[in-house]
């Protein structure tokens, strides 16, 4: 009795796959943590989650590369335990997200509201939202221009014609208030943490398959050997 090659290589062809995937889940969710644009999506517990699962992936596809090349009973039966685990994770990270991503966009909304005006906010505060206006095309916090009071920054000029523009103290500046923008940015951040959960879940349903078949042949052809 022999170990069907195919399912072999397909462990392996998979385990490569998986690997690569651990790369991709590892740099969105570092992008999501550190981007300037993305900063708040920090708050969401999901986010840390797939930087802790990305890392694990990377770390499995390999046990897994090397558990069905050298056909080893017991680093298959490893990996299938790891991706158990790593699949529970994931429906984890998919549930904080889901759940987690209106509380946060609730709790920054409330938080902006409560906040003393721009113009009365430090000077660090005021350049930090300057710099967000610029990336994110918008000016103000809620209430949009009027926040600055009677003069805003350089940051809320709208010299972009795709934008939308309102006249204010004889300059066209963005219409759209930043709190928008920042509600906006979570609700998409939380639908790419869910659909990259969902994506490797399903990955990962597959791999659990071919480890236990691979295993169970290996079993199969030891006791084979053994009589």
């Amino acid at each position: 009795m022999a170990v069907d090659k195919c399912i072999k290589y397909l462990l392996f062809s998979f385990n490569l796959l998986f690997w690569i995937s651990g790369i991709i889940i590892l740099g969105i969710a570092i992008y999501l943590k550190v981007s300037s644009k993305t900063w708040f999506m920090g708050a969401i517990p999901g986010v840390n989650l797939l930087i802790a699962v990305g890392v694990i992936i990377m770390v499995l596809g390999f046990l897994g590369c090397c558990g069905a090349i050298r056909e080893n009973r017991i680093m298959l039966m490893l990996f299938f335990i790891l991706l158990l685990l790593i699949f529970i994770l994931l429906l984890t990270a998919g549930i904080l997200g889901a759940v987690g991503v209106r509380k946060v966009e609730k709790s920054i909304r409330n938080l902006i509201e409560s906040s003393p005006p721009l113009w009365n906010q430090t000077l660090l505060f005021q350049t930090g939202v300057q710099f967000f206006e610029e990336q994110a095309k918008c000016c103000g916090l809620t209430n949009g221009p009027s926040d600055w009071g009677s003069t805003f920054p350089t940051s809320c000029w709208c010299d972009n014609k795709t934008e939308a523009c309102q006249l204010t103290n004889g300059r066209p500046v963005y219409a759209r208030p930043c709190v928008k923008v920042l509600t906006s940015f979570i609700v998409k951040g939380a639908l790419i943490i869910l659909g990259v959960a969902f994506g490797i879940a399903v990955l990962l349903i597959f791999g659990m398959a071919f480890s236990m078949t691979l295993y169970c042949q290996l079993v199969k052809t030891d006791g084979y050997i053994a009589h």
